[in-house]
């Protein structure tokens, strides 16, 4: 039995985190941030899916059977091929799973108007991963998108409390909305983007609802372990109180710990690792 391992590029992850162990508090987390290469956002496919392959394969080798990538950047570049192709020759009876997917199959739900917009990294916008997702369970659902490739450093930097931040919140706002004025769901599709949200929402008519993934993330995650016990019986901490949480970064762990806790809402404690370029694997 091992933890379930959660990944992002940073600090994101760690709201999807909260979410699980707010949800799903009995189990085990491996929570690991590759900071040292963030942002994935403007990176390659071939970039992304790289390094996502590495972290994963890390997490394997630390126990884990079941890998959230909690990065909807590594969730459009990589799963797919990670899914496809690597899991069958590493570990068959491994899971890895993303975040775009449980919310597509739900976000048609709370648009009345029948038009969604998606808030995200360039990465994740040039995929079409939400459209493509989304249309396969809303087909007569019309998705605008909208990047915004500022946000992360905004809010990295913590310069996102700052109201100098305001006219770089809006623009992206304002380009998403003139895109349709039917729009009356806007999803936040950037792990990142829960801490903007008080902010996103005073630049907003009170009509429009601003989706965040943590909750859905965690609620299909129970979902997903009811309907496959052979993989909640191989995960550490069902029988227990509260699980474990271990933290790891790629970059300085104290700088980690300083920034994660906004992010994570908790004091947390990391702890450097490596993650080798060359897998061999």
């Amino acid at each position: 039995m091992g933890p379930i391992g959660v990944f992002d590029s940073g600090y994101g992850g760690l709201t999807i985190l909260s979410s699980l162990v707010r949800h799903l508090p009995r189990h085990d987390y491996i929570y690991l941030g590759d900071n040292a290469r963030a942002p994935y956002g403007p990176r390659s496919f071939e970039t992304v899916y790289a390094y996502t392959r590495e972290a994963v394969r890390w997490f394997f080798d630390q126990g884990c059977p079941l890998v959230i990538l909690a990065c909807n950047t590594a969730s459009a570049k990589a799963l797919r091929n990670i899914q496809q192709y690597d899991l069958p020759v590493w570990a068959p009876d491994h899971r890895v799973l993303g975040v775009i997917r449980p919310t597509a199959e739900i976000i048609g739900g709370y648009s009345k108007s029948g038009h969604v917009g998606i808030l995200a990294t360039d990465g994740t916008v040039r995929s079409a991963s939400y459209p493509m997702e989304i249309h396969k369970f809303f087909p007569d659902l019309h998705v605008w998108q909208q990047a915004c490739p500022l946000w992360v450093p905004l809010i990295e930097t913590g310069e996102y409390l700052d109201p100098s931040s305001d006219p770089f919140i809006r623009k992206y706002l304002d380009s998403l909305l003139k895109q349709s004025s039917l729009i009356d769901t806007i999803l936040l599709g950037c792990t990142h983007y829960p801490l903007l949200a008080q902010r996103i929402r005073q630049f907003l008519p009170a009509s429009i609802q601003v989706i965040d993934q943590g909750d859905i993330v965690a609620d299909s995650l129970r979902d997903y372990l009811e309907r496959h016990p052979e993989i909640r019986q191989r995960i550490s901490g069902v029988s227990a109180g509260a699980g474990s949480r271990r933290f790891c970064t790629t970059d300085r762990a104290d700088v980690f710990d300083r920034e994660a806790a906004r992010f994570f809402g908790a004091t947390v404690q990391s702890e450097h690792i490596r993650l080798s370029g060359e897998s061999g694997w």
